[in-house]
């Protein structure tokens, strides 16, 4: 009797090493069709993957999304957490709220998050012929504040973001309890670079190639983040697909009343305010935070931090450090 053959030897072994060999060969097919699956939505449909990326964060961070109708605005938005203290977070110049993901997963263990999509920004509504600047967009913030019968809450901004929590602030002091800025628009700076050319009327974010991406991430990164080539490439076609509403909006905020929104309601401020800032950026220039600092005359409290090894964006690149800011901010008042 042969003994080497496969077949006798196969049903020779134990039970238990054949239900494992079966599991094994079935696991090595499920790997190789999610292998096919994911290489073919990679070249195919990278857009599938970055859906489902944001989509598996917002599940790890808790985030639920909801919506709301009101004014001239569909205001998409995430919402976690229990705690007494809301925080309603708001992103910047072309971003939406997939921004504030990592922050999110934190904040949402001692507060109640918010983060909407802006107007015209995400899946928030976009009307043509509207205006987006920082006015028009605090007018709209105290609609959906008022739609989803908020309070008092902190508020937090950045960048654009920064400058609408700010103006919305001055305007509104009886419903934010604390304001949060974070390398914010809307306040007198050092020229720099980037707003040099924006006065002259070049949008630096503007970008049509793999080449315009890197060097836009290079202006808000101090590292910038390596993306697939995939990825990128419907970064650049989003980009293309949106610019004429970018540079809407990028030009409607080169007016001084605009970029200096903030600076001009300073003494308006009564709340306890947090400058957070970069203290390498780019774009918003830390000159920025003297600007704060020096005027405002009427708030209750001032602090102010500044985080090294970050450009334009810690909440993506010291996102830890960011949420361990905030959180101690908001508590202490």
């Amino acid at each position: 009797m042969n003994t080497n053959n496969p077949v006798t030897s196969s049903t020779q072994r134990p039970l238990w090493q054949r239900m494992l060999i079966r599991r094994l060969k079935f696991l090595a097919i499920v790997a190789v069709v999610l292998g096919v699956a994911f290489g073919g939505s990679y070249l195919f449909a990278p857009q599938w993957l970055m859906r489902a990326d944001a989509a598996r964060q917002a599940m790890a961070a808790h985030l639920e999304t909801h919506s709301v109708d009101v004014g001239d605005t569909h205001w998409v938005y995430y919402e976690s957490g229990q705690g007494s203290i809301t925080l309603v977070m708001l992103h910047g110049f072309g971003a939406d709220r997939n921004v504030w993901l990592k922050q999110a997963k934190i904040l949402g263990e001692h507060f109640h998050v918010i983060i909407p999509d802006l107007p015209g920004w995400g899946e928030s509504t976009r009307v043509d012929g509207a205006s987006y600047n920082i006015d028009a967009q605090a007018a709209r913030l105290n609609d959906f504040v008022t739609a989803l019968r908020l309070q008092r809450f902190v508020l937090v901004g950045h960048s654009m973001g920064g400058a609408i929590a700010g103006v919305y602030a001055a305007e509104h002091p009886e419903h934010v309890a604390e304001l949060v800025l974070m390398d914010s628009l809307g306040l007198k700076t050092t020229p720099n670079d980037f707003t040099r050319a924006g006065l002259a009327g070049k949008n630096l974010f503007d970008y049509d190639d793999r080449a315009g991406f890197e060097r836009a991430t290079a202006l808000t990164f101090a590292t910038p983040p390596q993306v697939p080539g995939r990825i990128v490439d419907v970064l650049v076609k989003r980009n293309i697909a949106n610019r004429a509403f970018n540079d809407k909006v990028f030009n409607e905020l080169r007016d001084e009343s605009q970029y200096l929104s903030l600076q001009n309601r300073l003494d308006k401020l009564t709340m306890p305010v947090l400058g957070l800032w970069c203290h390498d950026d780019k774009v918003m220039d830390i000159s920025g935070l003297d600007s704060l600092r020096n005027g405002l005359k009427n708030s209750s409290a001032i602090s102010s931090s500044i985080l090294n090894g970050c450009n334009h964006m810690p909440l993506l690149e010291k996102p830890d450090e960011v949420a361990r800011i905030i959180t101690s901010f908001a508590l202490s008042h």
